[in-house]
């Protein structure tokens, strides 16, 4: 699933070495601003034509595609051999992640661009999401029967993170809310400021949640007392980049052209990377090393305890997709609309 895990922490296991070399790419009819997930060796990922995209891990060969009937910027959410994914037009769907068939469809009254993500309630797997219509939607993930719905301000952009029977999320209503998994009552709901619109996703560790927002600010705050604990700010940008968490650090993207470390506790600058154009694709951590996208077209690996650069490749066309990275490979989609897979350089 997007960003690793329910708390959406932007942390892959095992290693991953430099360089790498391009080891095959699948192309899309449009740009792949949506992110890729991996399951069973195969690949999901939406495109901008629309189609969701099944693709296998070794080869970047096909194996089948799912058309909804608007562009497709959501990542999916894999669970229990089902592909769920949101459309611009208005629907998730659930699709059968082996044979591409599609086993129920929900519309809402907006366009969906979150992921996906899941909660149990009495034994019963369901699906949460935000949508475009103001509301954060509970369905069903057998049949997608509505369960229960949240309404928020303004609209729902990113993915919602799930600890502790709490799903966390930001909206475009300058609000962080914290909902009840069980029921979806609302537990708090914390004010950010002005024009403090999160349209990025949230992570969560340790009973704090970590995000930035268009008040040009990255932020800190304690999910029980909904107190900030600290800000990290930017003199004239946002930041739209879901953050990824290690143990002493974290790591975002920013709308200043450049990607960010900041002390976890403090929030104190350890880091930052140049780009030449601005990173709304969100890292993830591997082996010491943090991978990113941006949007000068260029996938940086950076060595995540100094910022140095490791190795990059230019893809030519601006990353907005954020990578996966799986068995020493990594995996990124491009507004070319390629899917590149890179693995580890051959032996001269």
């Amino acid at each position: 699933m997007f960003r690793g895990n329910r708390a959406q922490t932007g942390v892959a296991d095992g290693s991953l070495s430099t360089p790498l070399e391009l080891t095959w790419t699948f192309k899309a009819e449009e740009a792949i601003t949506s992110s890729p997930v991996v399951r069973d060796g195969r690949i999901y990922v939406g495109s901008d034509d629309g189609n969701l995209y099944a693709v296998d891990l070794k080869t970047g060969e096909l194996a089948w595609k799912f058309a909804s009937e608007d562009t497709i910027e959501a990542p999916p959410m894999i669970l229990d051999g089902v592909v769920y994914v949101g459309s611009s037009d208005f629907r998730m769907y659930a699709v059968d992640a082996v044979t591409g068939k599609e086993r129920w469809r929900f519309e809402g009254d907006d366009k969906i661009l979150g992921g996906a993500n899941w909660i149990e309630a009495g034994g019963i797997k369901r699906i949460i999401f935000g949508c475009y219509d103001n509301k954060l939607y509970c369905l069903n993930a057998a049949d997608g029967a509505k369960v229960w719905t949240y309404e928020t301000d303004n609209y729902v952009n990113g993915t919602p993170a799930v600890d502790a029977g709490r799903i966390v999320f930001g909206g475009c209503d300058s609000f962080l809310h914290v909902v009840s998994a069980v029921d979806g009552t609302m537990l708090k709901r914390v004010p950010l400021g002005e024009e403090c619109y999160v349209a990025g996703s949230v992570a969560i560790a340790n009973g704090r949640v970590y995000f930035g927002h268009y008040g040009n600010a990255f932020v800190c705050i304690d999910l029980d007392g909904g107190e900030t604990k600290w800000t990290y700010t930017s003199p004239r940008y946002p930041f739209f980049s879901a953050p990824a968490i290690g143990e002493d650090r974290v790591i975002f993207g920013g709308r200043d052209k450049q990607v960010h470390c900041v002390n976890r506790e403090s929030g104190e600058a350890i880091w930052t990377f140049p780009t030449n154009r601005q990173v709304d694709s969100s890292p993830v951590l591997c082996d010491g090393k943090v991978v990113i996208g941006s949007g000068d077209g260029r996938l940086f690996i950076l060595d995540s305890a100094t910022g140095h650069e490791l190795w990059s490749y230019d893809l030519g066309k601006s990353i907005i997709s954020s990578p996966a990275v799986v068995d020493g490979l990594v995996l990124i989609g491009c507004n070319d609309g390629g899917l590149y897979a890179f693995g580890p350089a051959s032996e001269p």
